[in-house]
């Protein structure tokens, strides 16, 4: 191993914990090193600049800027740092998002070590990973016909759209659902973009009108 280039590798999450189990588990590779630690998409974006990692093991679901925006910022300024979304999600918007955004692999966070070792060698290497449900969800959405372009909403987001119209917002939807704001964010402009809408009152309009919600 001694003769084998380190990878460099940023960690990117908004819980510190989950940060320390990952660095924890960087330890147990020789050939890989934490190169820094990030809680922010924002930090992630900042740090990567400063210190030029190879890999960014990148969460999704964060306060401010989402995963997704700071993958696609990274990509941009960064081209020569690969990153790997590592989150507890696997929506087919959420996958199709970090791809589309220049996301090398795309990983569920109960990936076993030895996986999650072998997806970052790969991803220094420039090769794709894909967790299998992932791969499944993908080729499902490319399977499933739309019956109404531009309406194939899921049936979390149709209950997103329900209490929508019923005038909660994304504090009060997220604790209906129980689900963090975050997530109740994500959904909102996931319905937002599939209906083509401007705003909140304009998707509720949208979706009366096409009797998506009663």
């Amino acid at each position: 191993m001694s003769e084998a280039k380190t990878i460099r590798v940023l960690l990117v999450d908004d819980h510190a914990v989950v940060r320390s189990g990952l660095g924890a588990f960087l330890l147990a590779y020789d050939d890989l090193e934490l190169a820094g630690e990030a809680s922010s998409g924002e930090r992630a974006v900042a740090l990567c600049q400063q210190v030029q990692p190879d890999v960014v093991l990148m969460d999704l679901m964060m306060p401010g800027m989402d995963g997704v925006a700071a993958t696609k910022l990274i990509r941009e300024t960064c081209p020569a740092v690969q990153v790997v979304a590592l989150t507890s999600f696997k929506e087919k918007e959420l996958v199709e998002g970090a791809l589309r955004a220049g996301a090398i692999g795309y990983l569920l966070k109960d990936v076993s070590a030895d996986e999650l070792a072998r997806a970052i060698r790969a991803a220094a290497a420039g090769k794709a990973t894909l967790a299998s449900e992932a791969a499944q969800v993908l080729i499902q959405s490319t399977r499933a016909p739309a019956d109404k372009p531009g309406f194939d909403l899921t049936a979390r987001e149709r209950e997103v759209l329900a209490l929508m119209a019923a005038g909660l917002n994304n504090q009060q939807i997220a604790e209906r659902l129980v689900v963090s704001v975050s997530t109740a964010k994500f959904h909102v402009s996931s319905i937002l973009s599939k209906l083509n809408a401007a705003s909140r009152t304009e998707a509720v309009s949208i979706a009366l009108h096409h009797h998506l919600v009663e």
